[in-house]
């Protein structure tokens, strides 16, 4: 509940509250005496005063799976029918570049299940938040620790956002330096993807520079077009370590020419993994980075949220981060005491998904210092094992001098297409039918898979995704020697599904064993793709509806008002 002028006040309802509870809280209005009318009369006197327009006269919830499951046990079953048709971190690792599919530990998990956590409304009266009061501010100072900035805005509540934020608070001090026409971005085209995108949004031009052939930024190329459009340089974003899985060695020299020429540096957090205890966006010469805690630290995305995308700061950035219109949420840990010269708000609620922060506040303080720092160990150890393994069978498209990668790295596979007619994609689906769900694919690098392992998985399960990939360059090679069908072979018609096993014909020329189980480890747990190989090119470009068909719902629109 909140005032919203001297003779009302608004009261924040969802679906657990009853009547009760709402007469009880209009009661302590008048010290426990009786009301004088009901919710029921209320509810009545509204609904009778609204314009027609707004009056419900159809049927809701009218899908069959609103009205089919009737007992707990059939709706148990429902769900867990779909989860079980969902490859996932349950069934075996989920190597996608630049995501940190990581693992979120039940004991990081159990305290948002906690009604004194999640039931908390966002613009409670901080007097009476006092827990998440020490909560945020004890997770800001870890992250400007690990980041070495110190300033920090957990609103952001997901990368995209926090980048935009970045750039805005960037804009919004060199505007109050008198600069406001610095407008002119820099982006290596090795940066994450979304940077361009931020950029103009932030009515930023954009101005591409280079990588040389090792995929770091040319510095030749960054150094001309620093100095070109030098009164105008607003930022450079850069991706540390790149996305193309590598260090940028001349890190410090890439902040010190934009700085020179007048602008500031935007470092992109997604692959924070590989720097959190070792080094930090604010120790060697950044202004301003997000953090994505729904990757490094933690916070489960699958399958689109929820996210926090927190930005940590330089000093000079500090009175600029975002704002509130109803909250002060201050920028010296004193939780709303003060105000801010921030350019507004970046999310609905102060602390963006506050609800979520205690995952990755139990990460960090349960791993503790040296745990944080062997986590970005372990994470690049693991992606250099994996790398030498499959270095012998592919071809790993970037490393850094020493012949090394970060934390995660790019398996070039375009040859393939000339050599077997086999793409990125025909990989990527058979990896299912070995347990397995496919890599990033074809990002950053056209034809090529990005694998990240994270410090999450064992030995065996790395072993296991090695062996599945150097299986399938085995199965290529024999496309290569003729010896299968180029256009009729086990990666062409991947992922293989129970029901096409199980059928009295087969007109393919390798056997059904061949196309289920080509490791003997998948004969003891097998995970069976429910569905063929779509035409994804298809599905992307034409909406594809999986409720019942329109005609359905025209039908009982009909015999409503007939």
């Amino acid at each position: 509940m909140r005032k919203l002028n001297a003779s009302a006040v608004s009261l924040a309802c969802d679906e657990t509250t009853t009547a009760d509870d709402i007469a009880k809280v209009w009661s302590a209005f008048v010290d426990g005496a009786t009301v004088p009318f009901t919710v029921h009369d209320v509810a009545k006197t509204a609904f009778a005063d609204m314009p027609d327009v707004f009056k419900r006269t159809s049927l809701f919830m009218t899908h069959p799976m609103f009205n089919t499951y009737h007992s707990e046990h059939q709706m148990l079953r429902y769900i867990f029918k779909l989860a079980s048709r969902d490859l996932s971190l349950v069934h075996s690792m989920i190597p996608l570049g630049s995501c940190t599919m990581k693992l979120n530990a039940t004991a990081e998990m159990m305290p948002i299940t906690w009604p004194a956590l999640n039931r908390l409304h966002p613009f409670a009266p901080l007097d009476q938040a006092s827990g998440y009061h020490e909560l945020i501010t004890s997770l800001e100072d870890i992250l400007c620790e690990i980041t070495g900035f110190p300033g920090m805005s957990l609103q952001p509540n997901s990368g995209a956002t926090g980048e935009y934020a970045g750039l805005r608070a960037i804009r919004a001090y060199q505007d109050a330096q008198g600069e406001g026409m610095r407008d002119v971005c820099l982006i290596p085209v090795s940066a994450h993807g979304t940077n361009p995108a931020s950029a103009a949004m932030c009515g930023m031009r954009i101005v591409a520079i280079g990588c040389d052939d090792q995929g770091n930024v040319d510095m030749a190329d960054l150094q001309a077009k620093a100095k070109k459009h030098a009164d105008k340089l607003s930022a450079l974003m850069v991706t540390y370590p790149s996305t193309h899985g590598v260090f940028e060695e001349t890190i410090t020299q890439i902040c010190d020419i934009v700085h020179d020429n007048g602008g500031q540096v935007y470092m992109d957090g997604a692959n924070m993994n590989a720097q959190v205890g070792l080094c930090g966006p604010g120790y060697f010469g950044a202004d301003v980075c997000h953090l994505n805690l729904h990757k490094t630290f933690c916070i489960p995305h699958g399958g689109g949220g929820p996210g926090v995308g927190p930005i940590g700061v330089a000093a000079h950035l500090k009175p600029y981060l975002p704002s509130h219109p109803l909250v002060n949420t201050g920028g010296d840990k004193t939780f709303g005491t003060l105000g801010q010269q921030g350019f507004g708000a970046v999310a609905a609620a102060p602390w963006g998904s506050a609800s979520i922060l205690p995952i990755s506040w139990m990460y960090c303080v349960m791993m503790g210092a040296q745990g944080l720092r062997e986590s970005t160990e372990v994470a690049i150890l693991n992606a250099n094992y994996m790398a030498s393994r499959l270095a012998g069978h592919y071809k790993v498209l970037y490393t850094g001098s020493s012949g090394t990668c970060a934390h995660e790295f790019i398996l070039d596979l375009r040859d393939f297409k000339a050599s077997a007619g086999v793409t990125e994609a025909d990989i990527a689906k058979r990896l299912a039918d070995y347990n397995f769900h496919a890599p990033t694919m074809s990002w950053p690098v056209a034809g090529t898979i990005m694998v990240e392992p994270t410090e999450s998985e064992d030995k065996a399960e790395l072993d296991r995704f090695c062996d599945a990939l150097i299986s399938i360059r085995a199965e290529i090679a024999e496309i290569e020697a003729g010896q299968m069908c180029k256009e009729d072979n086990v990666l062409k018609n991947a992922p293989h599904t129970i029901e096409e096993i199980a059928a009295s014909e087969w007109h393919h020329p390798y056997s059904r064993q061949q196309a289920v189980y080509p490791v003997k480890n998948l004969k003891k747990d097998k995970f069976w793709p429910t569905t063929k190989r779509l035409n994804d090119t298809y599905g992307d470009r034409n909406l594809i509806c999986s409720c019942p068909p329109i005609e359905d719902f025209m039908e009982e629109e009909a015999e409503m008002t007939a």
